[in-house]
C-alpha cells in the first residue's frame, strides 16, 4: 500500500495518471472565474406510474441520465451544500447535481461534470472536507478543493485493495464517531495490507471436500471473501472488522451506532443445500459470516459464525441506508432501506432490539419493473434520492417525498433498557478484540454460556485474542456445557496441535444426549473444528467418537442429522450409509418459499425461480447425498443403485443455473469412489443424462445451410428480427447442439456459460461473433486445456478439477466427459482454442438463423414483440 502523499501542478486534462500504480496525486489548475463545464439543466418529468410505493409517499423522476454522454450511474452521495454527487460505473465520469425546488410546481436540475480523471466509484462519501471514492479495480481516492473556489483541483490516490468487476471495490462512509471511515469490498477483492484485525484468524474450515461452483464462478477464491474494514482518514491504517460476505455492496449505521449490511446470494446455488438467500446482517466486531466459495458456505447455526438479522430471498443487493434525516414518519426514519437491483425492489427493514442484536421485519417500500436500483441517499432537504442503472442500463435519478398526514419530526431512538444493557456488555467485550489484555479472560468468561449468541460470540473472540496458555486449562476443566462448547470452539481455532487429544477427551466426557439441539450443534461444530485445525483423532479415540455419534442418529432435528452424518462420513464409519439413505428415503416434501409478486419483476431470473418453486428439488436430502459421495467402502450393490437412482430423480427437479452441474459432479465423484463391480452394476443409471429434456420434438434444420461468416450473418440478421418464429428459433437452439453445453430458459447443460440473459448483455453483432468465431474471445472460465497423463497420453478439452479427480469434456457436446483420478495427471496447460466448435450454425438457413438470434435475444419469451406476426400487430 503506497502511503506517500505529494501534489503535482500539472495541466487540467492530463489523463495518464488514471493508472493508480503511477499516481500519487493529481492537480488541475482552473481559471479564477471558472464556470462548470458540461452543465445540463433539465425540468424533470412527472412521476412514473410504473413505480409503486406506500401510501403517503410520492416518487418523482428528477433526471434522466444521457447514457452516451454520462454513462450509467451506480454511486451517490451528498456534499455539505446539499448537492448530489454521482458516478458512472465505467469511465464516463462523476457528476455534481443541484436540485432546485424553489418553484413548488416543478423542480429544476443542474448537472455539472467534475473535471477530474475520476470514474467507476461504486462507493463515495463526503468526509473531513473531502470527497472519498472507492473506485472499482483501482482502490481508494480522495478529491479536494484546495483553492476554495468550489471546484475539485486535487485527486489523491490513497491505495488499498483493487477489486475485480461487480464483486470488487464498494462502499466507503464515515464511522459512527465521524473520525474514521468504513470500507466495504466484495469477495473478488483481496484483503488489504491491514495493520490490525478484530477477526482472530480465518481458514476455510470445511470438513468434507468442497465442490467449486459447477460453472466456475469464484473458483479458487478463499476466505475472507467480502469484508468490512475501518480505516483512518489517510488510509494508512486498515482494521478488519467483519468478514465472510459474498458481495456486500454497502453498509449503514443506525441510531444506536450499530453497523448493518445487505449481503448477496449466489442464485446459481438455488436448490442445493448450501444456497443462502440475500440477507440483512449485523456486522459486529470480529465476526465471520461464513461465505466460502462453491459448496463450502457455512451454516448459519455454526457456533463460530452468527445468524443473519433477516433472510430476504433472491436478488442482487446494492445500496443500503437508514432513513435518518429524512422528513418521513418516525418508523421510516428508523428503517434500514435495502435496494435490490435484480427485482427492482426497495425494502424497508424495521429493526427491533433483541438482546445484544436485533430482529427485523421487511416491508416493500417501493418497486417497479424494470427498476434496476443502484444507490440512494437522504438529501439535505429531507427527501430520499435514488438511482437506477448499472451494467450500461439507462440511469435515472428519482426523489421520494412524504406527503401524508403523519408527523415527520426527528425520530428519537427506541428505548429498550434491557437491549441497551446487552449491547453495552457486548461493546465491553468487543473492546478486547484485536489486542491482549490481562483482564480479558476474566471479563469474558461468564458470557461463554450466554443464551445470547452475539454476547457469546463477543466473549469467545475476546478470549481467542489472549495467549492460549492463559485459558486452555480453564476450558478443559469447565463444567458448564455451553461454556465448555464455546471454549472448545476457541481452543480448536487458536491452540497448537498438542491440545488435540485433550480437546477430544473433554468433548467425549460431556453427555451429548442431554444437550439441547442448539448445544448439540455447537458440540458437533467444535468436534469438526478440532479435526480440521488440530488433526484427526487417534485410532483408539475414533471408535469411541463414532459410537457416541451413532447413538444420536437419526435425530428429530434435521440440522443435527446433517452434522452427525458429516462427522461420520469424515471418520469413514460405514454404518452411516444405511442411516443416511434412510433419511434420503423419508417422505418429507420440499418446502416452497413465499416470494409473492417479486419474481414477476424480472422475467429471466424470476422465471427460473418460479420453475423451481413449481418443481422443487429435495434440497435437504441432497445434503446427505452430497456427503455420502465421499464414502468409498461399506456399500452394497442395492445401496449403490438406490443412491444413483436418487440422483437421477433429483435431476428432474428445477434449481439454479449450477444445479444440474453440481448433481453431475456429485455423481461423478461417487463413481470415482465406487469399486469396479459397483460401477458396472449401476452403469444403466449413471449413463443417463441429468440435463432436462425439453417437452417438445426436436427436428433437424431444414436449411439450406452455408458456411456463415460474421459479416454475412450480421447482414442477414440485423434489421430482420420482426415477425420471427419462436418455435423455429427454439428448435434451432437444440438442433445444432447449443443445449448440450449451455442452459437457456431452464433447459440445457452446464458446461458452458448460461445464456438466459445473453440478449440483455450482447448486441446482435456481438452475439453472432461469439457463435461463429468462438475462439476470438475466450473467457478464462471456459477455455480448453491439454491434460498430460503420467503414462504419456494426452487429452484435450474443457477441464473441471475436483479434489480427487479431473473431468475433461471433449469438443463433441454429445459425448460424456473423461474422468481421470488426480494422481494420474502430470500437468494441465491452457490452450487458446474455445471449447465451442466453430460452424455450429452452418446447417441453418438465413431464416432459421434469424429465428435463433430472436430466440436468444428474447430470453426465451414467446410473447416478445419479435415474435408478434404482422397481422396480429
Amino acid at each position: 500500500m503506497n502511503t506517500d502523499r505529494t501534489e503535482m501542478g500539472i495541466g487540467p486534462f492530463l489523463m495518464v495518471l488514471l493508472v493508480p500504480l503511477l499516481m500519487v496525486a493529481y492537480e488541475v489548475s482552473l481559471p479564477e472565474e471558472h464556470s462548470p463545464v458540461n452543465l445540463h439543466s433539465a425540468v424533470p418529468e412527472d412521476t412514473s406510474d410504473s413505480i409503486q410505493t406506500l401510501p403517503g409517499f410520492e416518487v418523482q423522476l428528477v433526471y434522466r441520465v444521457p447514457r452516451e454522454e454520462q454513462g450509467s450511474w451506480v454511486g451517490l452521495t451528498v456534499d455539505p451544500k446539499g448537492r448530489l454527487i454521482a458516478s458512472d460505473q465505467q469511465a464516463k465520469g462523476m457528476y455534481r447535481i443541484r436540485v432546485n425546488d424553489d418553484n413548488p410546481d416543478s423542480l429544476k436540475v443542474d448537472v455539472e461534470e467534475i473535471i477530474m480523471p475520476a470514474s467507476g466509484a461504486q462507493g463515495m462519501a463526503w468526509a473531513f472536507g473531502q470527497l472519498y471514492a472507492n473506485v472499482n479495480g483501482k482502490g481508494l481516492f480522495r478529491l479536494k478543493d484546495t483553492k476554495g473556489n468550489d471546484q475539485f483541483n486535487v485527486m489523491e490516490y490513497l491505495g488499498g485493495p483493487q477489486g475485480r468487476g461487480e464483486h470488487g471495490n464498494h462502499a466507503v462512509f464515515p464511522t459512527e464517531n465521524n473520525k474514521e471511515l468504513y470500507v466495504v469490498n466484495g469477495n473478488h477483492t483481496a484483503p488489504p495490507d491491514f495493520t490490525s484485525t478484530r477477526v482472530t484468524n480465518w481458514e476455510e474450515d470445511i470438513l468434507l471436500p468442497r465442490q467449486w461452483d459447477a460453472r466456475g464462478h469464484a473458483r479458487g477464491i478463499l476466505a475472507p471473501g467480502g469484508y468490512i474494514a475501518r480505516i483512518n482518514p489517510m488510509a494508512t491504517q486498515w482494521d478488519i472488522i467483519s468478514i465472510g460476505y459474498r458481495n456486500t455492496y454497502d453498509a449503514a449505521i443506525n441510531q444506536d451506532g450499530e453497523l448493518f449490511t445487505y449481503d448477496a446470494d449466489m442464485e446459481w446455488d438455488m436448490g442445493m443445500p448450501w444456497y443462502r438467500p440475500t440477507r440483512i446482517v449485523h456486522s459486529v466486531s470480529g465476526s465471520d459470516y461464513g461465505w466460502r466459495s462453491g459448496s463450502g458456505k457455512w451454516k448459519q447455526y455454526f457456533e463460530d459464525s452468527l445468524p443473519p438479522v433477516f433472510n430476504v430471498g433472491p436478488g442482487s443487493p446494492t445500496g443500503v441506508l437508514f432513513g435518518t434525516g429524512a422528513q418521513f414518519p418516525a418508523k421510516y426514519q428508523r428503517a434500514l432501506f435495502g435496494l435490490d437491483w435484480t427485482f427492482g425492489t426497495m425494502y424497508a427493514f424495521h429493526l427491533t432490539p433483541e438482546g445484544a442484536s436485533y430482529t427485523a421485519e421487511a416491508e416493500e417500500f417501493l418497486s417497479g419493473s424494470p427498476l434496476p436500483l443502484t444507490d440512494a441517499v437522504i438529501g439535505k432537504d429531507g427527501a430520499m434520492y435514488f438511482l437506477t442503472g448499472g451494467r450500461d442500463k439507462e440511469s435515472k435519478l428519482y426523489r421520494v417525498t412524504y406527503t401524508g398526514d403523519e408527523s415527520t419530526a426527528p425520530a428519537e431512538p427506541v428505548e429498550n433498557a434491557e437491549a441497551e444493557k446487552a449491547r453495552a456488555e457486548r461493546h465491553e467485550l468487543e473492546a478486547f478484540h484485536g489486542r491482549q489484555d490481562p483482564e480479558a479472560v476474566e471479563t469474558a468468561w461468564p458470557y461463554l454460556n450466554s443464551n445470547d449468541r452475539f454476547l457469546r460470540h463477543a466473549a469467545r473472540v475476546a478470549v481467542e485474542w489472549q495467549p492460549v496458555e492463559s485459558w486452555a486449562e480453564k476450558v478443559l476443566a469447565e463444567k458448564d456445557p455451553q461454556a465448555r462448547i464455546t471454549g472448545m470452539i476457541a481452543l480448536a481455532r487458536k491452540a497448537p496441535e498438542k491440545y488435540r487429544e485433550e480437546a477430544i477427551e473433554a468433548l467425549l466426557a460431556m453427555d451429548l444426549e442431554a444437550l439441547s439441539p442448539e448445544q448439540k450443534l455447537g458440540y458437533l461444530r467444535a468436534m469438526a473444528l478440532v479435526f480440521m485445525r488440530l488433526g484427526d483423532p487417534a485410532e483408539d479415540s475414533r471408535e469411541q467418537i463414532t459410537d457416541t455419534l451413532q447413538k444420536l442418529l437419526p435425530h428429530e432435528d434435521d440440522r443435527v442429522n446433517v452434522e452427525l452424518v458429516r462427522l461420520l462420513v469424515y471418520l469413514k464409519d460405514e454404518r452411516v450409509i444405511d442411516k443416511a439413505l434412510a433419511l434420503m428415503r423419508s417422505e418429507e416434501k420440499p418446502g416452497t418459499p413465499d416470494w409473492g409478486g417479486l419474481l414477476a419483476r424480472n422475467e429471466n431470473y424470476g422465471g427460473t425461480i418460479q420453475d423451481m418453486i413449481d418443481n422443487p428439488p429435495p434440497t435437504n436430502k441432497l445434503e446427505y447425498a452430497f456427503m455420502l459421495r465421499n464414502m468409498s467402502e461399506g456399500w452394497t450393490i442395492d445401496q449403490r443403485r438406490e443412491y444413483f437412482t436418487f440422483i437421477n430423480n433429483a435431476a428432474d427437479a428445477m434449481g439454479g443455473a449450477s444445479y444440474t452441474g453440481f448433481l453431475e459432479r456429485v455423481r461423478d465423484e461417487a463413481l470415482v469412489n465406487a469399486s469396479e463391480e459397483e460401477r458396472e452394476a449401476v452403469e444403466d443409471l449413471t449413463a443417463q443424462s441429468l440435463a432436462h429434456e425439453p417437452p417438445f420434438e426436436i427436428k433437424p434444420p431444414e436449411g439450406p445451410g452455408r458456411e456463415w461468416t460474421v459479416k454475412e450473418a450480421v447482414e442477414a440478421v440485423e434489421g430482420n428480427l420482426e415477425n420471427r418464429n419462436f418455435e423455429n428459433g427454439r428448435n434451432a437452439f437444440f438442433a445444432i447442439s447449443c443445449a448440450s453445453c449451455h442452459q437457456f430458459d431452464s433447459y440445457g447443460g452446464a458446461i458452458g456459460p448460461n445464456l438466459s440473459t445473453v440478449g440483455q448483455n450482447l448486441s446482435t453483432q456481438g452475439l453472432l461473433e461469439d457463435i461463429i468465431t468462438p475462439s476470438a474471445v475466450i473467457s478464462s472460465q471456459y477455455n480448453s486445456s491439454e491434460v498430460k497423463l503420467k503414462d504419456g497420453d494426452t487429452i484435450s478439452g474443457l477441464v473441471v478439477e475436483e479434489e480427487e479427480y479431473v473431468k475433461v469434456y471433449g469438443r463433441d457436446p454429445d459425448e460424456g466427459p473423461t474422468i481421470i483420478p488426480s494422481e494420474e495427471v502430470a500437468s494441465i496447460e491452457p490452450v487458446e482454442v474455445s471449447q465451442m466448435p466453430p460452424g455450429l450454425v452452418n446447417s441453418l438457413s438465413a431464416e432459421e438463423l434469424r429465428d435463433l438470434v430472436a430466440y436468444l435475444k428474447s430470453g426465451g419469451d414467446e410473447e416478445n414483440e419479435m415474435f408478434v406476426q404482422e397481422e396480429n400487430k
